[in-house]
């Protein structure tokens, strides 16, 4: 018999727009606005829990019309529901609206958190309490050469240690802006995230070109497009430095495909490309086939980022940390939760579920 304390009582939608502190461009997409939705479920004993789902075409399906709306729609679903039948929940959403990651990862966040805090539980030690500390690189967005150096020495002065740095529109671009990050942090290790925008030829040239300059990458983000397996598998062999694949990896299918292929080192887990409990299944496949870990999100408010710091802590064994989506953003609409501090997370083991909800409804 389900407890009733744990049945979903009232399930609400709010609308979450935040701007940003300056463009973020990205090889696929610029932003200068955040419209998101958070997710709000409250269960009969009172708990409250939040998610949140991101929207940024066309990385995600959903734009936010299109997310209020499926979630209006499978809101009316989730009333009497009992939250301890998470992974129920979970597939039957992966049934209705399989197209629709970012709305299945908020209803699934909301779930989870409201459980943990009706158990009196940080998210942490929900998902197996393995650490409550992370510490994440910080992203420069393509952007000019000056700009870049700029944000480089501040982000050295905030004792960020990896850079993650986008690039994919312009090589000779890329290379400037690189060589200006390096002489602002000149310590500072480099993710570089192509965002999908070359060929496995031309990263090769990228690469050669860097290490021309004495640059070397610690790490190869989504270097080809999502589906061009070939180029992935031959980075991954020919590269010299690790590939992790992003974009390439939005369901467990296709963990296991990058993973009895060897086509990268890493793979990218973000709740919003595939919903807690599919992200679950990716680490586990990630793992059992000797892949390293990175954890990331789209940019999202600590909602979203704070769920997935719980997520990355208490299950352990990620090596590549990408939170600093609230650090771009001009306004935070979030109270309580975990707070970077520079670099770091420190997740509070009193804190209940993520401990973050929306300041203003």
């Amino acid at each position: 018999m389900k407890s009733r304390n744990l049945e979903i009582t009232r399930i609400e939608i709010h609308k979450l727009d935040v701007p940003l502190l300056a463009p973020f461009t990205i090889a696929s997409s610029r932003l200068d606005h955040v419209y998101n939705v958070a997710v709000q479920i409250t269960l009969a004993d009172g708990a409250v829990g939040w998610g949140e789902t991101p929207t940024l075409p066309p990385v995600t399906a959903e734009d936010q019309a299109t997310a209020l709306a499926a979630l209006t729609r499978e809101a009316a679903r989730l009333a009497g529901r009992a939250a301890g039948e998470w992974r129920r929940i979970a597939a039957e959403l992966l049934e209705r609206i399989p197209d629709f990651p970012s709305v299945r990862a908020g209803i699934e966040m909301a779930v989870m958190d409201a459980l943990a805090r009706s158990c009196g539980t940080p998210l942490f030690r929900f998902f197996g309490g393995f650490q409550n500390r992370l510490s994440t690189d910080i992203t420069i967005p393509i952007c000019t050469a000056d700009d870049a150096e700029a944000l480089a020495r501040r982000y050295r002065g905030e004792a960020f240690e990896i850079l993650k740095v986008k690039i994919g529109l312009d090589r000779s671009d890329d290379i400037a802006r690189l060589l200006a990050i390096k002489r602002g942090h000149p310590g500072c290790r480099l993710i570089l995230d192509a965002n999908a925008g070359y060929t496995a030829e031309e990263i090769l040239i990228l690469l050669r070109e860097l290490r021309q300059a004495g640059i070397e990458p610690n790490l190869l983000e989504q270097p080809v497009a999502r589906e061009d397996w070939d180029g992935l598998g031959k980075l991954a062999r020919e590269a010299g430095v690790p590939v992790a694949a992003d974009e390439s990896c939005r369901t467990p299918e296709d963990a296991l495909r990058i993973v009895t292929h060897r086509l990268a080192q890493v793979i990218n887990i973000k709740l919003v490309k595939c919903g807690v409990v599919q992200a679950l299944d990716i680490a586990a496949i990630a793992r059992a086939g000797g892949l390293d870990l990175m954890i990331g999100g789209m940019v999202e408010t600590r909602l979203a980022m704070g769920f997935s710091a719980h997520f990355a802590a208490g299950l352990g064994g990620f090596q590549w940390i990408d939170l600093d989506t609230p650090m771009l953003l001009a306004d935070d609409p979030v109270e309580g939760g975990c707070k970077p501090a520079g670099p770091h997370y420190l997740l509070d083991p009193e804190t209940v579920g993520h401990g973050g909800y929306l300041r203003k409804l």
